[in-house]
Order: C-alpha cells, then sequence, then structure tokens
C-alpha cells in the first residue's frame, strides 16, 4: 500500500512546472488529484498520471470565488472527499526598483498568492475538517524571507502566505489539520532564468555573473532545488509521517535561507 493511497488531493498551478510535478507524485503514492490551473496544460499533467479514474483536470483561475467553489465542489463529488489542499499557483511578477512598480503588477501579485490561497482555503474547509487526514501546504519561496532587489512584490506575498499558514494552523488544528509552508530556493526551470535574465538587465551585468553571485554562491549546496524535492517534502507531509507536522515554513532551498 502506497502512503497516499485512497487521498484526494486538489493542487492548483498544476498545469506545468512545480505544480504538475506535485500532482504526479502525490497521485504516484497513490492519490486522486484535482488538477487545478487556467491553461489547457491540466489535460497533459492528467495524460502525465497515466488514469483517468484517479485524475481529474478542472479549469480554475484562484482569483475567481465562485471559479474556486465549483472547483472544489467537483472534486468532492468526484472522488467522494478532500483531504489535501497545495495551494501551488504562483507568479514571478515585475522585477524593477519599488517605484517602478506598476499597482496593477503589485496587485496581480497579491491576487494570485494572497487572495487565491483564502479562497481555495475557504471552500476546501469543511471537506478538510472531515477527513480523517486534513492536509494544507501553501507554497511560498525563500523570496519571502531574504532580500532579493528588485522583487518587493514577490517578497510581500509570499512572507504574507507565511503568516497566514501559521495563523490556519492554529484556527484548523483541533479538527486535526495540518498546515505548513514549503519556502523552496531557486527551482531549476524556465521562470528563475526569466527571473535571472530580468536581474541582469535591470542591473546591466551579464546574465551568468547575476545567476553565480545572487542566486548561487551563498547556497551550501550550490545548485538549484529541483521541482521533485518540493513535491517529496508535500507527499511527506500529507501522510501519517506528517501528522505532527504543522504551522512550520519549511525550506527546501539548498541551505539559502535559515530560519
Amino acid at each position: 500500500m502506497s502512503k497516499l493511497d485512497g487521498a484526494t488531493a486538489f493542487v492548483t498551478g498544476a498545469s506545468q512546472g512545480i505544480g504538475e510535478e506535485i500532482a504526479v507524485t502525490l497521485a504516484e503514492y497513490g492519490a486522486n488529484v484535482a488538477i487545478a490551473a487556467r491553461s489547457d496544460g491540466i489535460y497533459e499533467t492528467a495524460e502525465r498520471v497515466g488514469d483517468d479514474d484517479r485524475a481529474l483536470p478542472v479549469e480554475t483561475d484562484v482569483t475567481e470565488e465562485d471559479n474556486v467553489a465549483a472547483s472544489v465542489e467537483a472534486t468532492v463529488e468526484a472522488f467522494g472527499g478532500l483531504d489535501i489542499l497545495v495551494n501551488n499557483a504562483g507568479h514571478s511578477g515585475p522585477t524593477a526598483p519599488v517605484e517602478e512598480v506598476a499597482a496593477d503588477e503589485w496587485q496581480l501579485m497579491t491576487d494570485v498568492k494572497v487572495f487565491g490561497p483564502f479562497l481555495c482555503l475557504k471552500h476546501s474547509v469543511p471537506h478538510l475538517r472531515e477527513s480523517d487526514r486534513g492536509t494544507v501546504v501553501n507554497i511560498s519561496s525563500v523570496g519571502g524571507k531574504r532580500p532579493y532587489p528588485n522583487r518587493s512584490p514577490y517578497a510581500a506575498a509570499n512572507m504574507a502566505m507565511i503568516g497566514m499558514s501559521r495563523t490556519w494552523a492554529h484556527e484548523l488544528g483541533d479538527d486535526g489539520v495540518t498546515v505548513n509552508t514549503i519556502c523552496p530556493g531557486p527551482v531549476a526551470g524556465e521562470r528563475i532564468e526569466q527571473v535571472i535574465e530580468a536581474q541582469a538587465e535591470e542591473q546591466g551585468r551579464p546574465v551568468d555573473e547575476v545567476r553565480e553571485e545572487q542566486y548561487l554562491a551563498d547556497l551550501a549546496v550550490p545548485e538549484f532545488t529541483e521541482q521533485s524535492d518540493i513535491a517529496e517534502m508535500i507527499a511527506h507531509l500529507a501522510s501519517d509521517d506528517g501528522r505532527h507536522i504543522t504551522a512550520q515554513d519549511l525550506n527546501v532551498a539548498s541551505g539559502g535561507a535559515w530560519y
């Protein structure tokens, strides 16, 4: 028996990248998975899961309450309940000095990383409370804990996720629901390369120099985190092995953050 057999997970931002890896990994451990995102990539993620009975693509905009409510309800109807919520939907946000950040860019960052997780939890809570092993994992970033110049909207939204998680953990703990935050460091892939390139352009420096000095130099293990590292941590937190881990922000960051 796999450690998540019979559990049902709702994973946002699951059409690509980290979210896709999370959905596939949870399914490999036996979970039913609702694959939630706005793009058609949710169907490709479902194909990777490879089991139509355990993969449910649900087109979801996490900033639209009616849409979120309908997606959660569709998940419960399909699988009979909900045990795991992973708030992974993300947005890179602008890379610019604070005085050059447009108000709508800041608002979009907050909508996706703060308002969206609130809506997803709000509509999942009744089902998580009924679960024998309710689990919430919010994907934040070490960018909310340590300074990366020209990234203030990103820092604000990701630090907010940590505060929400700690509060929700104490709100839901009496019903056995655990709530944690995972803070990845730079994750290998297209998104971090785009951020590094934007930083290099903003600073007028070579891309390789920015990558080395701002993103690799102070890591204890000088390499970027892999998507699979994050997915495996979530599987652990959602299993019985993680039942006493709650109200924590866990760095999966090659030593790039220490608190």
